[in-house]
């Protein structure tokens, strides 16, 4: 069995034809909040995002693969982040685009195989995620893959005038 690929879906690296997706993910001020972005980004700054995607996982510190389905078409975005070889750990992100792909099991089957990625070849001995107290969806696909609920961050994203709590989630492997 390849390590990146699904019976549903599978990861690959992210290649220049994905630009508008990756700029429509990265304007979409709807997903900030989970971005801790405020800011657009150009199609320039992103087309020199996507040249550079290619660099090594040691030496950039992470790693976006896009999520496919069996049609070939990009449903969304999985990323390894804080990469840290020393100590052995990650932290994960994830985004299915569009609420059709949602609620499909993508996501879950796109956590799978990172986290199967991860042991057999990244050799970690922990991954992590930061999931916003309210996000039921995520909390729930990251507790169905191992990973538990470590702390609370009080007040820690200003968010549309207010505070949010968020949760930090650890899947420590054996």
């Amino acid at each position: 069995m390849l390590t990146l690929k699904g019976e549903h879906i599978y990861l690959r690296a992210l290649e220049p034809e994905d630009l508008e997706f990756v700029h429509a993910i990265e304007n979409d001020e709807s997903v900030w909040e989970i971005s801790n972005t405020i800011t657009p980004y150009s199609r320039y700054a992103i087309k020199l995002y996507l040249e550079n995607a290619h660099r090594d996982i040691f030496e950039v510190k992470q790693l976006r693969l896009a999520i496919c389905n069996n049609s070939d078409t990009v449903i969304g975005l999985i990323d390894l982040f804080d990469f840290d070889f020393k100590n052995k750990r990650a932290g994960i992100g994830i985004l299915i685009k569009d609420k059709v792909n949602r609620g499909m099991g993508h996501g879950n089957d796109a956590l799978k195989l990172l986290i199967g990625y991860c042991d057999k070849y990244l050799n970690l001995h922990q991954l992590y995620c930061n999931i916003s107290e309210e996000n039921e969806a995520s909390i729930k696909l990251f507790e169905g893959n191992g990973f538990q609920k470590v702390g609370l961050k009080k007040d820690w994203n200003f968010v549309d005038g207010s505070f949010k709590n968020e949760y930090l989630f650890q899947r420590i492997s054996s």
